[in-house]
């Protein structure tokens, strides 16, 4: 065993080696895989070994389809069997719901080049004739589903990464993780000591003891899994090919072809946790007890989709843990605020998902950030707040909730309430319906006397459609209300501050009493963040950005953070308040406020710490709604307060309190894009827009400077626009494609209904040649084709005169 690598990876599952063959792969030999048992000794032994593309992030799914093309690459590489079967799957639709969302599916397959076709219930009999296709309207069918050997992948990607030069050491448990002052590790195990410049937890079912040894808790937890395999069925072997897979979501279950028989596995509701307290080191290549009981309503509904189950008799039933995280996606990527330790965990798809997984970690390690965006995957979605409790119980609903449709505007319940602020309460007598983001409660909007509390999820418009517009048309025509603590803040301070910011941010840094807005940018000049600086002192700042990429965004600071000079301080809980906006917002804040806050006084893009109320705040001259308004930020202790003394004055002027779906209303009509939606690390600055903050000319070589000079010199190919869109029922929600002379030119990142403006409308990218005011596309939205025009100019103020004030 050798006493230094570059990397140790832990764990011996198809994660663990996939992570280990793309190191390899790309160039970093000096590499070992340390496994406790032997290889496939957790979940990957007994998994079923299905793989398919389809997920609703579509970078996960275009990640997925890479893994599953890479497979007869490992067998050319290994001489390894994988044991692949090609043979296709339909996903069942039995309600109208489901086919919109399959609908919805097949929409955003045509932007990424994935053939898959919607079918008829005469095509899926044909398709599966084994499939009772009474109450099926229709379904989904992707010719790339299939299922392989899971040991026997395993090996293959173990024996490539042997090949070109990397070691397993085998029977060797870990036994401490030890960090250095230098970022690297001590990587103690039963043989010995091996010194690692970075640690790979790729532990599975051990993943989280592996991050109790360095003092984190990865937000996972395993759940049992049940999946049954028959003896053999005629109407199987006699059909003279591999039957497909078929999924039955309302039927929770998954069905392939076994040798002459069948395997179907359940996602049943009656489900369990398993090793709540940890997992048993001596836990390895055995089954846990059979629980037949817990799956009786998923056979019986079996039984009717597939009437041959009731003729064949079980000739093994596998129940064995899998782990999960809360929203069932995996934990990938470097872990906030532990320097060189990496986590490949919670992959619970792994012979779906192991590939891009291996990928991105190789990628990011050695070439500093992956090729494109994989927040949906990456570990730093998860903050502080994910405790065990919290982890546990959003892992078990998400597995009941592994075939129920996603809905785009659903909010889930379980762990909730978790966080709140103090105006909770508050907002919950005004009738408030509340979503959650990051752990933290925040109101989507408030139900109309005689509403439901709760909004329909659908695909179309909901039952909040009018609430909205009634806050929207408040926050155009008097004044609006709602909170700010749904923005991740950071205190930046000390005698290098302004020096740093300057640095990591492409934009410039403001004067002391103004704001400037700016993006911050990997090194290949990708967006990782869009950033409000306010500028409250020589040496001290406040960042604003979204309250979902704390961890996120503070693992780029602490990664650049010099060691003397600057000091970083996430206040996102300490600073809330409120945001006000509307005509009547100034007059609002000088009833409050001793401060002079006239247009001339606190112009435009101005920051001051001021009396309002009762409290000290800081007042932010801006507003996301793109009308007159000002954020008001005070400590959590004083928000009631502020509360009262802006709703007590805010009589007179028609206040009103608004949620987060008019906010996001309100913006479309200014074409202002959002995180993750129109600004993440798939896109630049040039093709956003957001050039127009990057501050090209500064002398400081800020991070992604060089990238975006160069692109600033060719012009991007493509850009982001806004369209009006001739919709009905339904409004875009993301990755809808656009047409143009019946060939796909790009897609959507978001959109909905302006009420005010009462448009439907659509931000999204096309070839930068393509744009041109009144230009004429089409946007499918749930299989219709919608004539859609882009427009150059914002539906609401484009020459900003509400906004500046």
């Amino acid at each position: 065993m050798k006493s230094h690598v570059k990397v140790a990876v832990i764990g011996g599952g198809v994660v663990g080696c996939s992570v280990l063959y793309h190191l390899a792969k790309l160039g970093w030999t000096d590499i070992a895989l340390i496994e406790r048992s032997e290889l496939t000794s957790g979940s990957t032994w007994h998994a079923a070994g299905g793989f398919h593309t389809l997920n609703s992030d579509t970078n996960i799914a275009a990640l997925q389809g890479y893994t599953i093309r890479l497979y007869k690459e490992l067998e050319e590489l290994s001489g390894q069997s994988c044991g692949l079967h090609h043979v296709g799957g339909v996903t069942l639709a039995g309600t109208e719901d489901r086919m919109d969302y399959l609908k919805a599916e097949r929409a955003k397959h045509r932007y990424m080049g994935l053939d898959t076709h919607l079918v008829t219930p005469e095509e899926i009999k044909k398709l599966s004739p084994i499939t009772n296709v009474d109450g099926v309207i229709g379904g989904l069918y992707d010719p790339l589903d299939g299922h392989l050997d899971p040991s026997g992948t395993t090996q293959a990607y173990a024996q490539c990464a042997r090949k070109l030069g990397a070691e397993i050491y085998l029977r060797n448990p870990v036994r401490e993780l030890n960090h250095r002052p230098d970022g690297s590790w001590d990587v103690v195990t039963k043989d010995g000591t091996i010194h690692a410049e970075h640690v790979v937890n790729a532990g599975g079912l051990w993943a989280r003891e592996l991050g109790e040894m360095v003092g984190i808790f990865l937000p996972l937890h395993p759940m049992e899994h049940q999946y049954l395999i028959t003896e053999d069925i005629p109407e199987i072997y006699e059909l003279g090919k591999e039957h497909p897979h078929v999924m039955d979501p309302e039927g929770e279950s998954y069905l392939r072809q076994e040798g002459r028989g069948i395997c179907i596995g359940f996602y049943e509701q009656a489900c369990d946790p398993w090793a709540v307290n940890g997992t048993p080191l001596d836990f390895g290549h055995e089954l846990l007890p059979n629980k037949l009981d817990r799956i009786g309503d998923s056979m019986e509904f079996a039984f009717n989709r597939f009437p041959v189950l009731e003729r064949a008799g079980i000739k093994n039933v596998i129940n064995g843990p899998f782990t999960f995280a809360p929203d069932g996606n995996p934990l990938v990527g470097p872990v906030p605020g532990v320097k060189n330790y990496w986590s490949a965990c919670a992959v619970m798809a792994g012979f779906s998902q192991g590939g891009g997984v291996g990928l991105t970690i190789a990628e990011w390690m050695i070439e500093g950030e992956p090729t494109q965006d994989v927040f949906a995957m990456d570990v730093a979605r998860y903050g502080d707040y994910s405790s065990r409790a919290y982890a546990r119980k959003k892992v078990t609903e998400n597995y009941q909730r592994r075939f129920t449709i996603s809905y785009p505007n659903e909010e889930l319940p379980a762990a909730r309430p978790y966080q709140t602020t103090p105006a909770y309460s508050v907002w919950k007598e005004r009738n408030a319906v509340f979503g959650q983001g990051y752990g933290m409660e925040v109101v989507n909007y408030f139900a109309l006397d005689g509403e439901p509390l709760h909004e329909t999820p659908s695909f179309r418009r909901s039952n909040a459609f009018e609430a909205i517009a009634q806050e929207c048309n408040a926050v155009r025509t008097a004044v609006g209300i709602t909170e700010v603590h749904n923005f991740g803040k950071y205190k930046i301070s000390g005698p290098g501050a302004a020096d740093w910011l300057d640095t990591i941010m492409a934009g410039r840094i403001p004067k002391v009493g103004r704001l400037s807005l700016s993006p911050m940018l990997s090194p290949k000049g990708r967006l990782i963040g869009d950033f409000t600086i306010a500028r409250l002192a020589d040496q001290e700042f406040q960042l604003t950005a979204s309250f979902g990429a704390q961890a996120y965004h503070l693992r780029w600071f602490w990664d650049h953070q010099p060691t003397e000079g600057v000091h970083i301080e996430n206040v996102s809980l300490d600073r809330i308040g409120f945001q006000i906006a509307g005509p009547n917002a100034r007059d609002l804040l000088a009833k409050i406020t001793t401060e002079d806050v006239s247009k001339e006084a606190f112009s435009f893009m101005s920051v001051k710490q001021m009396e309002v109320g009762l409290s000290d705040a800081i007042v932010q001259r801006v507003t996301y709604t793109g009308d007159l308004g000002y954020e008001i930020y005070v400590p959590a202790t004083d928000q009631i307060a502020l509360y009262e003394a802006i709703t007590n004055a805010g009589v007179e002027f028609g206040l009103r309190p608004f949620g987060m779906r008019a906010m996001m209303s309100l913006r479309l009509e200014k074409s202002f894009g959002s995180w993750l939606r129109e600004y993440k690390p798939d896109y630049t600055a040039e093709e956003t827009g957001l050039d127009r903050f990057v501050s090209y000319n500064k002398p400081v070589d800020f991070i992604g400077k060089a990238a975006v000079m160069k692109e600033k010199a060719e012009g991007p190919k493509r850009r982001l626009c806004t369209f009006v869109v001739d919709a009905l029922d339904a409004d875009v929600w993301a990755d809808e494609p656009i047409w143009k002379d019946q060939k796909v030119v790009g897609f959507v990142t978001s959109g909905g209904y302006a009420h005010y403006v009462q448009k439907s409308v659509a931000l999204g990218f096309v070839p930068t040649e393509m744009i041109e005011d009144g230009a004429k596309f089409e946007i499918e939205i749930l299989g219709e084709m919608r004539p859609a025009i882009l427009i150059t100019e914002p539906l609401l103020d484009p020459t900003a005169m509400r906004m500046r004030g």
